[in-house]
């Protein structure tokens, strides 16, 4: 999703565009953009609050990947991650899929591209969670709402043929473990 610099210019401070994935919001802030770059406030507590609830932040996350690299998809079956991402370098797709039973959207996918001065992706806890790489590097940062444990930690297989989810990049690289995931009808789920 591109949010075009018009539309940035209309927005006040936070704001919240929902997804087809129920409780996943795209959010935006707004970007001050003159001869000089950009400059855009990227987090403020008490108005995402007034969004995604009650969540507090524990930990930031930092990657820096290549181009045509596959990072998840990720997710913890105890003690669940809410995700705030944001790319601060380059451009990824970034994509999440519902694992929640009693959920709507429960077992559906859905993608984002983020770059620089744009939106941020808000991730409840309950979603596996990945990215393509599509520029030749890409940065990201995310905050978690609880700690990494690696004995809870579970990968979604990424090319889950039930999910049939485009990573938008040709030859993709990934790590062992993400090679390696459960396929959805077998991964591990939440009620």
């Amino acid at each position: 999703m591109t949010l075009t610099t018009d539309y940035k210019k209309q927005l006040s401070g936070i704001n919240a565009i929902g997804t087809k994935l129920n409780g996943a919001y795209i959010i935006t802030n707004e970007v001050y953009k003159d001869f000089r770059g950009c400059f855009a406030e990227t987090f403020n507590l008490k108005d995402l609050q007034k969004i995604i609830g009650p969540y507090e932040f524990v930990q930031d996350c930092h990657s820096i990947s290549k181009k045509n690299v596959i990072r998840g998809l990720h997710y913890q079956v105890e003690k669940p991650q809410g995700k705030l991402v944001r790319c601060v370098r380059g451009e990824i797709y970034d994509v999440i899929v519902d694992l929640r039973k009693s959920s709507k959207t429960f077992g559906h996918w859905t993608g984002f591209h983020l770059f620089p001065c744009s939106s941020q992706l808000w991730i409840p806890p309950g979603f596996a969670h990945g990215f393509s790489v599509l520029s030749d590097e890409a940065e990201v940062l995310y905050k978690v709402t609880d700690y990494y444990y690696p004995e809870h930690e579970r990968t979604l297989l990424w090319n889950d043929i039930s999910l049939v989810i485009d990573w938008e990049v040709n030859d993709p690289i990934l790590s062992d473990k993400d090679m390696n995931g459960s396929i959805f009808v077998e991964c591990d789920k939440y009620e």
